[in-house]
């Protein structure tokens, strides 16, 4: 459904998913080689289970839902498996799973920032803009130089009418995003500062 936020008609949209990466130059050797139609992908035979199920994930193969299952059966970076294995059940329409995986990485994790953030976008999904709310705020205090949380946080905030704390997020969004991204919110922050001052129109989220 259409979210619609009190100012100038356009529509926007927030970022999505935060997978958890921490592969280092294997993913970067095995590109030379991308695997074309038909090919069989292999994997270097020294990976951890994570490891493997990421190499599978950054390349969506279905395989990697069961390797990250066999990583969290082997206690293997637990609350990333869950983050990512979360992911690819949103991705897939199962919403109630999804959830579930998220909440199994805090319970690993407190401070699992990709948890919070994927949570977050979660709620906003399903229109709980408060419980979005405070999972983008637990993320910032844990990661407070992502871009990407301060826009979704501003859209919420905007949402809740919440004006000037939007205004405040989407700067915050400016100042870590790349030069050439950093308008994406110029027309969000001038909608929100005209209606501070007096009623505007809605666009769609």
């Amino acid at each position: 459904m259409d979210k619609i936020i009190p100012f100038p008609a356009q529509k926007t949209s927030k970022f999505g998913f935060e997978r958890v990466k921490k592969l280092r130059e294997i993913p970067a050797r095995l590109n030379r080689f991308p695997p074309g139609p038909g090919r069989i992908l292999r994997l270097p035979t020294h990976l951890s289970s994570f490891e493997e199920a990421l190499l599978l994930d950054e390349r969506e193969d279905r395989r990697a839902a069961d390797s990250y299952r066999r990583a969290i059966s082997e206690d293997d970076c637990m609350a990333d498996a869950y983050c990512n294995l979360g992911i690819i059940e949103s991705k897939a329409g199962r919403m109630a799973k999804a959830f579930d995986c998220f909440t199994k990485s805090l319970e690993q994790d407190p401070r699992h920032f990709e948890s919070h953030y994927n949570l977050g976008n979660l709620y906003f999904e399903e229109d709980n803009l408060r419980l979005a709310r405070m999972h983008y705020e637990l993320a910032a205090e844990i990661n407070p130089a992502s871009p990407n949380l301060y826009f979704n946080l501003g859209l919420v905030l905007a949402l809740l009418d919440e004006k000037k704390a939007a205004v405040n997020a989407f700067l915050n969004y400016q100042r870590l995003a790349p030069r050439e991204e950093r308008k994406n919110a110029d027309d969000l922050i001038t909608g929100l500062k005209r209606s501070l001052t007096r009623p505007g129109r809605g666009f769609k989220v």
